[in-house]
C-alpha cells in the first residue's frame, strides 16, 4: 500500500506531535507499507524503512516553528497544499494520511483524488487555539469547529490518542469510524548498558545525588514553577536531590536558568537542551524519580509510556492529561499545587520501596498495554477499515477468525 501523508510539524524534533508522527512512520514500515511523508522544511533527518521524506522549499526566515497556531503556520500549510498537489498528480495512492491542520486540506483532497482519508487527530484544534489565547477571536474558533466536524464527518478513519478525544469525536458523531492508538515508548527496549548509565551521570556530577529527570518541551503549561518551588523547599533537607531537565530552546533555557539561581538551586538544576531520542533514553535509565509536573492540557504526553517502559517511579500532578493512563499503582498521583508537588516529591525521596514498586508496576504495565505488536495491530485495523471502507469492529473481527490475514508476523 502507498501512502501520502502530511505532517505539518517540524520533522523530527524531540516534542509531542512529531514523536507521535516517528512511531506511526515506524508501524507503517513495519506492516509493509510505502510512506512519501510530506513535512515542512524545518526539522532533523531520520531514516525509517520503506519512508521517503518530501520537504517544502526551505523559508530562510523561518528557522523553527513553535508549538500552537501561527503566522507561519499558514504560509507553511499553503506550500504543503501545493506540494502535495504535485505529488498526488504524479504518483499513485492509495490513502491520504494527514496530522492536526493538514486534515483540513487533507479532506478536501481525499474527496477530489477519490482517496480514504484517514486522520489522526493529536488534539482538537478548535481547543488549541483558546490554550493558545486565541479564544478572544470567535470567528476563527467557530471556523474550525466547522472544519473540524467537517473532518471527522468525511474521513474514513479517524486515530485517537487518548479517552478525551475519543468520548469528544464520540460525541459529535456517534457511529464515527474510530480507533484509539495509544502511543508507545519511543523504544520498547530501555535495557541500557550499566556501564553507558554510570558514565552518564558521572559527566553530569550526578554519582551520589538523588537524580530526578523530566524530558520534554518548555512550554508554560509543563508546570516547572511547581517543580523548581518543590525543589527550593526540599533541598535544605535532602542536598543530595539534583533535577536534570531534558529537552528546551536555548532561550527557554536562559530563563529558567536565570530563575532557577533566584531562587537560590541552580547547583541543583541541570538543563541538557534537546537532545537526541536514544540520548534522552538514556537519561531516563540513569533517573532515580521521573516527574510531569504538567498544570494544563487534556492530551497524554508522550512522555508517559517511556517513563512506565524505563520502570522508574513517576511523580505526575493529578489532571486529565495523566489520569487517561496513571492511576495510583503505577504513578503517584498529587493536586497541582506547590505543596502537594513537595510533599509527593518528599514522599519519593525518602521512601526506596515504594520508588521500586511504582516503578515496577509501570514497567508491568506498559509491557501489557502499550506494547509495539499491540501498536501495530490496532494501526493495521484503522488502514483495512479505511481501504476497505469497513467499520473497524467488524475488521477486527475479521481477524481473529482468520478472514482477513494479519500482515503482523512479530512483537
Amino acid at each position: 500500500m502507498k501512502v501520502l501523508m502530511i505532517a505539518p510539524q517540524p520533522f523530527f524534533e524531540p516534542r509531542g506531535t512529531p514523536i507521535s508522527v516517528y512511531q506511526r512512520l515506524h508501524g507503517l514500515s513495519r506492516l509493509g507499507h510505502e510512506v512519501d511523508l510530506l513535512t515542512i522544511h524545518v526539522g532533523m533527518e531520520v531514516e525509517i524503512p520503506n519512508v521517503t521524506i518530501h520537504r517544502t522549499p526551505v523559508i530562510r526566515f523561518i528557522k523553527e516553528v513553535a508549538i500552537g497556531p501561527s503566522a507561519a503556520k499558514l504560509l507553511l500549510d499553503l506550500l504543503l497544499f501545493i506540494k502535495a498537489v504535485r505529488m498526488l498528480l504524479t504518483k499513485r495512492y492509495d490513502v491520504i494520511h494527514s496530522h492536526e491542520e493538514a486534515a483540513f486540506y487533507a479532506m478536501f483532497l481525499g474527496i477530489v483524488f477519490g482517496l480514504p482519508h484517514v486522520y489522526d487527530m493529536h488534539s482538537s484544534l478548535p481547543r488549541q487555539l483558546k490554550n493558545f489565547n486565541f479564544g478572544n477571536l470567535l470567528p476563527l474558533v467557530k471556523l474550525f469547529e466547522l472544519l473540524e466536524r467537517a473532518v471527522l464527518k468525511t474521513c474514513a478513519v479517524a486515530l485517537t490518542i487518548g479517552t478525551d478525544l475519543e468520548a469528544y469525536i464520540q460525541e459529535i458523531y456517534p457511529d464515527i469510524n474510530h480507533i484509539r492508538i495509544e502511543n508507545t515508548a519511543i523504544h520498547n527496549n530501555l535495557n541500557f548498558d550499566e556501564q553507558e548509565v554510570r558514565e552518564l551521570r558521572q559527566q553530569h556530577g550526578l554519582e551520589d545525588r538523588l537524580v530526578t529527570v523530566y524530558t520534554g518541551n518548555f512550554e508554560r503549561y509543563q508546570g516547572f514553577d511547581l517543580l523548581f518551588t518543590s525543589v527550593c523547599r526540599l533541598v535544605g533537607q535532602h542536598p543530595e536531590l539534583a533535577v536534570v531537565m531534558v529537552g528546551g530552546k536555548d532561550e527557554q533555557i536562559v530563563y529558567w536558568q536565570e530563575e532557577t539561581k533566584r531562587m537560590g538551586i541552580e547547583d541543583h538544576v541541570i538543563f541538557t537542551g534537546i537532545v537526541s531520542l536514544t540520548d534522552s533514553l538514556h537519561y531516563l535509565a540513569a533517573a532515580d524519580i521521573l516527574v510531569t509536573p504538567r498544570t494544563e492540557g487534556l492530551s497524554v504526553p508522550l512522555k508517559i509510556y517511556s517513563y512506565l517502559y524505563a520502570g522508574k517511579p513517576t511523580l505526575a500532578t493529578k489532571i486529565e492529561a495523566h489520569t487517561q493512563i496513571l492511576n495510583d499503582e503505577v504513578a503517584l498521583l498529587v493536586e497541582p499545587t506547590p505543596d502537594a508537588f513537595a510533599a509527593g516529591l518528599l514522599r519519593l525521596i525518602t521512601d526506596p520501596a515504594l520508588r521500586q514498586e511504582i516503578g515496577q508496576n509501570g514497567q508491568a504495565m506498559a509491557m501489557e498495554r502499550f506494547s509495539m505488536k499491540a501498536y501495530v495491530s490496532k494501526l493495521e485495523q484503522a488502514y483495512l477499515a479505511a481501504i476497505l471502507a469497513q467499520p473497524i469492529e467488524e475488521i477486527a473481527a475479521a481477524i481473529v477468525k482468520g478472514h482477513i490475514r494479519s500482515a503482523i508476523t512479530s512483537g
